[in-house]
């Protein structure tokens, strides 16, 4: 007589032995992951732009050019993109701490008359003067002048992406036929990567289109409000838009210091409502639908893949949090039948992708 089936296929181990040696394994591989951010993050960050020009390259070749042809294309795009952000990020720190500079004088009127309201609401005038004497402008400033000292370190990493990023583009199509000649063993990891990839790529297509949206609302509610270098807060606003759920918190400072110091505390009360309104409507109700209807993660996910990321790769961590989901979904669960069904728990669209039979 042949032994049961179910006994054979039931786990040796107990249930709750396999979750905390599941917790461990995955708490340890963060931490291994962490060790190495300073070089895994930056190489990740590439592998990222170099998979959204990708389809530059197919274009040309469908069209008849030559393969040469259209790797160059996608290596000049994805410089652009890095330079464009570079740039971006530059200048909008360095408009910041110039102005900070500049408003000395108005922040110091602002300690004051913050002084005035705290005695009106009757607080005690050594407790006052003792709050008040932490707050010191030429500490605002520095602390400006030391986050663009900060750019230091990441200009390093820009120029290790900037030389990565060569490689990576032209690598990559040898890589795509490479992965069509694997064997069936390794077809799953080449379906996983497939996954990863077109799901980067619709990401990255739904928050840029957003991105510009919510940029271009911004731009001119910041004109009509009077708030002086509208374009370059708009342009702050486009990229902080590639970090989920809090991007917009980012961008939302520096125009709101800016129409504090020179229109008062209701212009800046102004700013503060519009950008969060434009945030509710665009980026918490609209843009998390898409993106989980694209991507197949929900709101809650992208938050939590945001602190997740964040922790082990720092900065750079929360721009690539949820392409880096995607690929641990890829790879864990979308190309697992044993645990597709974990799928519909992460989705954030209504319908439940299909599994696999």
């Amino acid at each position: 007589m042949e032994p049961s089936r179910t006994a054979v296929d039931r786990p040796v181990l107990p249930r709750g032995t396999v979750l905390v040696l599941t917790f461990t394994s995955v708490l340890l591989g963060a931490l291994a992951l962490r060790s190495f951010a300073d070089t895994l993050a930056p190489v990740l960050l590439a592998l990222i732009f170099a998979i959204s020009a990708a389809p530059l390259r197919t274009v040309f070749t469908r069209r008849g050019l030559p393969e040469w042809f259209g790797t160059a294309a996608s290596v000049v795009l994805v410089y652009l993109i890095v330079l464009g952000f570079a740039w971006a990020a530059l200048a909008t720190a360095l408009r910041f701490s110039a102005l900070l500079g500049e408003y000395s004088a108005e922040l110091h009127a602002k300690i004051m008359e913050l002084g005035d309201w705290m005695a009106r609401i009757g607080l005690d005038e050594d407790e006052s003067r003792s709050i008040l004497a932490r707050i010191d402008v030429g500490k605002l400033v520095d602390f400006a002048a030391g986050v663009l000292g900060g750019l230091t370190g990441v200009l390093t990493s820009f120029f290790f992406i900037v030389i990565l990023l060569f490689f990576l583009v032209t690598d990559s199509a040898g890589f795509v036929r490479k992965l069509s000649t694997l064997s069936n063993r390794g077809r799953t990891m080449a379906e996983a990567l497939t996954i990863f990839a077109d799901g980067t790529r619709s990401y990255l297509r739904v928050s840029t289109l957003f991105g510009a949206a919510v940029a271009l609302v911004d731009v001119g509610a910041l004109y009509l409000l009077d708030i002086r270098d509208p374009w370059l807060w708009g342009l702050l606003a486009f990229l902080t838009n590639y970090i989920p759920n809090i991007g917009f918190i980012i961008g939302l400072v520096p125009p709101a210091v800016v129409g504090l110091l020179d229109h008062g505390l209701g212009t800046a009360v102004a700013v503060v409502v519009v950008y969060s309104v434009v945030n509710f409507l665009l980026q918490t109700v609209v843009q998390p639908r898409v993106v989980g209807e694209a991507v197949g993660l929900s709101a809650s996910i992208s938050f939590l893949s945001l602190l997740v990321w964040t922790a082990i790769f720092g900065g750079i961590g929360a721009l690539i949090a949820v392409p880096m989901t995607i690929l641990v979904r890829a790879i864990f669960i979308d190309t697992d039948p044993e645990r597709t069904w974990l799928g519909p728990l992460l989705s954030g669209g209504n319908d439940a992708p299909e599994t696999p039979s």
